[in-house]
């Protein structure tokens, strides 16, 4: 068979990287790609959000099924436009994509649903949402209601931060219409873990647990990133929370979800926070989550095109999904100056030595194919032909016996990888140690 994937990220490379372990598929396209998915997928130069292009070319070349890796196509309705070509793809609908695109959606579905959620209030004027946060105790959460590209949420310390924070959403537009509207949430204590889910519209199937790292510097500080490192599992989420998980929060979700005619097909992301009193849910996503996704496939031992299909045929229940008990550690390259300014087009070298070190994979991120060296024929992806092309440049992914040999091994591999002002958290995965004591 055929497979499309949509994107161009680590979370994409990642999908192409076990796509291309499966038996059944023949041939992969990535659109648009970068330069590690371009080894083992055609790259195709259509942007992810340009829907009609993208359903010409599936159907032109006769794609078999179509993955889509990003939120905002999903939250475009790019799904529902594939199906109503009867094109087979995996992703939830425009509706359900709500749970992502707007946090005042998600926040009013989990209260419906019953689910354990963080107390909040919804503002549109920016003096009210002013004077509310100078009335509550600090640390407090302001976050912008739309896709911010993982950046739309601020952990205020002090009420000064509150105020700056409400202003830099909703009068400077730091992130556009996603600002047209702001959710102010009491700051939840505890330790953050994900758990995706396989989901058919009826039935679900947790994926292993996994826990990310937002914040751009070592000890959860400094502005919130996309993802600067994951690993997996997480040990935080142990096998009562797992059933609490499923039973407070991914069934009540699909439920309630099926109730409003938006039955919820793909992958449900749960951004959970563990705090003394239990656990409650920060956030849903309505895809593979980045870089959760880099340490989450690297674990599965099933075909994911066999997952897929089941999801899209609403026979999930007859799936058997197995893991490797292996730990994952990916920490994640990235460029200086990021998640602010950064510059483009610095060369990579030491990606060819990462990866010839025992269970490492480098996933490719924001990369790109030098053009001038690339019209070389035969060195396109030869040393130093490789480019920064994002502010996350590379995802480096390593498996391990337990978690401290995955992250050494992570961290010596990251130690082979170098261009100008890269930047990466020393103390991906740091949590979990405390487990072992």
């Amino acid at each position: 068979m055929k497979v499309l994937v949509v994107g161009s990220g680590g979370r994409e490379h990642a999908l192409v990287w076990k796509i291309s372990q499966s038996s059944r598929v023949s041939k992969i396209y990535c659109a648009p790609g970068n330069a590690g998915i371009s080894k083992m997928a055609e790259c195709i130069s259509i942007k992810a959000e340009n829907i009609s292009k993208l359903i010409r070319f599936a159907e032109e070349k006769e794609i078999d099924l179509t993955v889509i890796g990003p939120e905002v196509p999903l939250t475009k309705g790019i799904a529902d436009e594939f199906e109503k070509r009867n094109l087979r793809v995996f992703g939830p609908s425009k509706d359900a994509s709500q749970l992502e695109e707007s946090k005042i959606f998600a926040k009013e579905i989990m209260l419906e649903a019953g689910v354990p959620t963080g107390k909040c209030e919804i503002f549109e004027d920016h003096d009210k949402a002013i004077q509310y946060v100078k009335s509550q105790p600090v640390p407090i959460v302001v976050k912008a209601d739309g896709l911010a590209a993982g950046k739309g949420v601020i952990v205020a310390k002090t009420k000064e931060e509150a105020v700056e924070a409400v202003e830099l959403i909703m009068v400077k537009r730091e992130f556009g219409k996603a600002g047209d509207k702001i959710m102010i949430e009491e700051c939840l204590v505890g330790e953050e873990a994900s758990i995706l889910a396989f989901c058919d519209g009826e039935s679900f199937i947790p994926m292993v647990t996994s826990q990310d790292h937002k914040a751009i510097y070592d000890g959860d500080k400094g502005l919130n990133t996309g993802g600067m490192g994951a690993y997996s599992p997480a040990p935080v989420v142990n096998e009562d929370m797992m059933k609490t998980v499923s039973s407070q929060v991914f069934q009540p979700i699909i439920n309630k979800m099926k109730e409003k005619g938006m039955s919820y097909k793909g992958v449900l992301y749960a951004g959970l926070m563990i705090t003394e009193s239990g656990l409650k849910v920060l956030e849903f996503n309505v895809r593979f989550g980045d870089p959760e996704t880099q340490v989450i496939l690297p674990r599965l031992k099933t075909d994911l095109i066999d997952i897929m299909e089941s999801c899209i045929d609403g026979k999930l229940n007859e799936a058997c999904i197995e893991w490797k008990d292996e730990t994952a550690v990916c920490v994640v390259v990235a460029s200086g100056g990021y998640p602010g300014s950064y510059k483009k087009g610095e060369k990579i070298t030491g990606i060819k030595q990462a990866e010839e070190l025992r269970d490492v994979i480098v996933f490719h991120a924001g990369t790109a194919l030098n053009r001038e060296k690339s019209l070389v024929r035969g060195t396109a992806l030869a040393e130093g032909n490789i480019v920064t092309s994002g502010g996350r440049v590379l995802g480096v992914t390593a498996l391990g016996a337990n978690i401290e040999q995955a992250i050494n091994k992570a961290y010596e591999a990251v130690g082979k990888i170098h261009f100008n002002k890269m930047y990466f958290r020393k103390d991906i995965a740091d949590k979990a140690l405390k487990y072992l004591c």
